[in-house]
């Protein structure tokens, strides 16, 4: 007989997910308001093009810090349970 594997725990929630969307936009709405004066040009459409891609880079990252933040918290939380 096969023996049947445990099953896994999903980690991820749709209340989470919304989370993570949520904080991702407001981080996003936030970084084009702070880049977009600084972009070097007097044309809108080059403004908004650069000041859109910046804060994509920068939100990415954010995204990947939220998610190595919620792995980390969970590894901390089961290591003090004990597990």
């Amino acid at each position: 007989m096969a023996q049947q594997e445990p099953q896994e725990q999903k980690f991820t929630t749709p209340g989470s997910l919304a989370v993570d969307a949520v904080l991702t936009l407001g981080c996003f709405a936030f970084l084009y308001n702070v880049v977009s004066p600084h972009v070097p040009s007097n044309d809108k459409a080059m403004i908004v093009l650069w000041s859109v891609l910046t804060s994509a880079c920068m939100t990415g990252t954010f995204w990947l810090c939220v998610q190595m933040f919620r792995v980390v918290l969970r590894a901390q939380r089961e290591a003090k349970r004990g597990r």
